[in-house]
């Protein structure tokens, strides 16, 4: 007995979506590398959208079957007019026949690429989040909807009846009565006044005829008037109801990272990816995100962003200078009360061993006390001072955290131990 299977789940509108998971996983190392190049080249802000990948021709070439030389054969060719069974065919002069090469060089033109693929947004971020080690229970959380809400959002014209407004379209109706019949109303009147001066009975054939019109003209007025409906379908009002997204508070995220010379390009990598992931989760509980990017060695500095991951400093280190700037900062354009305020400081433990307790003092007294949560990430092994004085303040503080990380595929996972409990709190 010969057995049909239907495949009837929804695949969307896109019916080569397997192909494009096929494509992925078989090249899977090639676009990986494209999606890493493609984050180090974004800004934090740009970071959640799609992009074009490049993929050499030599990279994505198929195995192809070919007849070798010698051999008897036999082949069809199109448009022979010159042999006939049984001749025999001279090889080609010339080589292999993989083309004579007798093109030149120049110096103008623009070199193109063999084949470009398409990420849409979703395959670039959940190949950015495979990389972070990202579980898929928490990669669904991460691309949850917001949270929406029914609205009153005025009247429509159109409606199911149990919207309908009943006072709505009962003063409409009135308008459009007054509206329509109020010049033949105003005529009515006139034409009453002067039958009033007529006299009911008179000898003059004038005047009889007059009187005779005077009532046509009213009764026409008076059926005109009744003629016009009580209710009309355009009259109808429906209460209308649109969906919105449930307003949130905005929130402000404060990036401060060390820029002297032993930061080199590979922690900051590190602290960009961590930055990356906190600016996606804040923006999946906020409609507004301001960014604020303070770089520091013995002084500090506000900047934009490209310098803040580009720059680098030679010198001590001060990490005091920085905390007293996002203090500053807060105090003079972020207000508790309009702003959640979050800090994030990434850095890799080295500072003048006389700074570390202002620090902490600076965090326990100013900061701490303004934030929702503070998240310092160390990117390197090393435990010095600073480590020392930011575990004694761990202790007491709710809103302090701190980890270390030391490889790309531990940021996720720091990040959600860092911030497990912000659900609860926001």
């Amino acid at each position: 007995m010969l057995q049909q299977i239907i495949d009837r789940r929804l695949a969307g509108k896109n019916k080569s979506i397997g192909n494009r998971e096929r494509f992925l996983r078989r090249y899977q190392g090639q676009v990986r590398d494209a999606v890493r190049r493609a984050i180090d080249q974004r800004g934090i802000r740009e970071i959640e959208k799609g992009e074009d990948i490049h993929l050499p021709k030599r990279d994505i070439s198929e195995p192809s079957f070919g007849h070798g030389s010698g051999g008897a054969r036999e082949i069809v060719h199109p448009g022979n007019r010159e042999y006939v069974r049984g001749d025999h065919i001279e090889r080609p002069q010339g080589g292999s026949g993989r083309g004579s090469g007798s093109g030149k060089a120049g110096d103008s033109g623009e070199g193109e690429d063999d084949f470009v693929f398409h990420l849409t947004k979703e395959e670039f971020m959940q190949i950015f989040f495979d990389d972070l080690a990202l579980p898929r229970l928490v990669r669904s959380q991460l691309v949850e909807m917001p949270e929406m809400k029914s609205q009153r959002a005025g009247y429509s014209n159109s409606g199911t009846p149990s919207n309908l407004s009943v006072i709505r379209s009962m003063r409409g109706a009135i308008g459009r009565r007054v509206a329509i019949g109020a010049g033949s109303r105003a005529e009515l009147a006139s034409l009453l006044l002067q039958l009033a001066e007529l006299p009911e009975t008179s000898a003059d054939p004038a005047v009889a005829l007059a009187r005779k019109e005077m009532e046509a003209q009213i009764a026409a007025l008076r059926s005109r008037l009744e003629r016009i409906p009580y209710l009309d379908p355009i009259d109808l009002r429906f209460r209308n109801r649109v969906r919105l997204p449930i307003p949130t508070a905005k929130a402000v995220m404060f990036c401060l990272m060390d820029v002297s010379g032993s930061m080199d390009e590979a922690r900051k990598d590190l602290s960009k990816r961590f930055f990356i992931l906190l600016y996606l989760f804040l923006t999946r509980h906020y409609e507004k995100i301001d960014l604020v990017f303070i770089r520091h060695h013995t002084q500090a500095q506000e900047v934009d962003e490209e310098n803040f991951f580009r720059a680098r400093e030679t010198g001590g280190t001060v990490v005091s200078s920085a905390l007293v700037l996002m203090d500053e900062i807060i105090t003079e354009r972020y207000s508790q009360g309009d702003w959640n305020i979050y800090g994030a400081q990434a850095s890799d433990g080295d500072n003048w061993h006389h700074d570390s307790g202002r620090c902490r003092e600076l965090l326990t007294e100013s900061l701490l006390p303004k934030c929702r949560y503070f998240a310092y990430v160390q990117v390197a092994e090393e435990e010095q001072n600073l480590w020392e004085e930011y575990a004694r303040l761990r202790e007491t503080e709710r809103a302090f955290a701190m980890r270390k990380v030391t490889d790309p595929s531990q940021i996720y996972p720091v990040f959600r131990e860092l911030f497990k409990s912000e659900g609860a709190a926001a």
